[in-house]
Formats: C-alpha cells, structure tokens, sequence
C-alpha cells in the first residue's frame, strides 16, 4: 500500500478505540440496570478477552484488520467498565469511604497507563518479535476479574432500588460492610427508593435540559475538554 494509506490505517487503528468507547458509554446505563452492576462488569471481560485473542493472533494471522476489531472491542470494554464500575464500587462502599473508593478508578486507570508505557519500552515488549503480546496483556486483568468477581455480591442500592429485594440488600450490606448496625444507610437507600418512585432513567437528552444539574454538567464538560488538548491522545 501507499505510504498516505498506511498513514489512514496507522490513524483508524488508533482512533477506533475511542469510537468503541463511546458505544460503550452508552451502553453501560442499559446494562447496568437491565442485569445488575456486577452482571454487567462480567460482561465487560467478553470484549476485552476477544479484543485480546483478536490483537494477540493478528501477526499469526497477518491480518491488520483483527488489530481494529481488536482496538474497537477494546474502546467497547473500556467504555463499559469505566462507567459500570465507578457505580460499582461506589453503591457497595459505605458512606464515609466513598469517595475514597471512588478516586480508585482514577488512580487504576493512571497505574494501567504507567505500565502500558512501561511494558511497551523496547527492553520488554516494544520489539518486533513480541509488540502481539503487548497488545494482548490485557487479557490478564479480565481473567483476573473473570475469577474473583462472582464471590462478590451485587450492589445493595441496586437490589434495593432496581430489583426491589430489600433482604437480598441487607445480606450484600452485611457481607461487604460487616456484621455491625448499617440501618442508617438501608434507611438512606429506601428513602431514595421512594423519592425517585415511578420516575424513568434519564436519557442523554433529558441530562442538557435538567437545570437543576447544569452547572456540574458544564464544569466536567469543560474538564474533559481540556484532557483532550494535554497531548497525549495526539502521542
């Protein structure tokens, strides 16, 4: 191929993962709520095992075009699992400690970065011979998560809230917090059951026109802006 086509393939294969990740986004308030936070984040390990069987076989293959299926499953993933699992661990995390547990997806996704770019140098997997298995690593988180993820319960407030199961609520606050007395926060939880009684799930349109969360709409919209200008998504 030419060198300009090469030039269109090296940027498809780059920008193809924020396209899956913008299905993914998406995505993730359906499946959230159609099977459950924990349901869902085991779904997520589905497109990033096949992003990575995908990216890893390419060169067997000789096949560019499994590495955008690859890059685009990936973006699909990461979508998914950015969203489903800040509602994850912040709807299991007692009061006091959630904003704490929340910050950790921040600090995960910096560490996953770090290691990307460690992992990438051409003294690991940044040479010629092994660039399929940097691309397929990937594989191990999910598997990881694969395996733990099902001895965890699912979100109380999704029990309570969305699957109205008030003693299957109560155990998972019991096995995530302890045996000790969290009836303040059950309490909390049911209150919000029934302030948000009969409303429907704000779509991408109703979330513009509420007034009443605009100003915070406006502020992160501008800081997800900015990030887009720091250079790295250019690098």
């Amino acid at each position: 191929p030419s060198e300009e086509m090469i030039t269109l393939m090296w940027s498809f294969v780059v920008s193809i993962y924020s396209i899956g990740g913008l299905l993914g986004s998406l995505s993730a308030g359906y499946l959230s709520v159609r099977f459950g936070r924990k349901k869902a984040m085991l779904f997520v390990n589905i497109p990033s095992l096949l992003s990575a069987a995908l990216m890893g076989f390419s060169r067997l293959c000789g096949s560019f075009e499994m590495i955008i299926a690859g890059r685009l499953f990936a973006g699909v993933c990461g979508g998914l699992g950015q969203n489903i699992h800040l509602m994850y661990a912040g709807e299991c995390a007692p009061r006091k400690l959630r904003g704490l547990i929340a910050i950790t997806a921040s600090t995960a996704i910096a560490i996953g970065k770090f290691v990307g770019f460690a992992l990438g140098l051409r003294e690991l997997l940044g040479v010629d011979a092994l660039w399929p298995v940097l691309m397929a690593v990937h594989a191990l988180p999910a598997l990881v998560q694969l395996l733990t993820l099902p001895f965890f319960p699912d979100s109380p407030r999704y029990l309570l809230i969305d699957k109205k199961d008030k003693e299957g609520c109560i155990r998972a606050v019991k096995q995530l917090w302890g045996d000790g007395d969290h009836m303040a926060e059950i309490d909390d939880m049911m209150a919000e059951q029934e302030a948000i009684h009969g409303e429907k799930a704000k779509s991408v349109c109703d979330l513009f026109r509420d007034k009443g969360v605009r100003w915070q709409f406006i502020t992160l919209f501008l800081v997800s802006s900015c990030m887009q200008l720091i250079g790295v998504n250019v690098v």
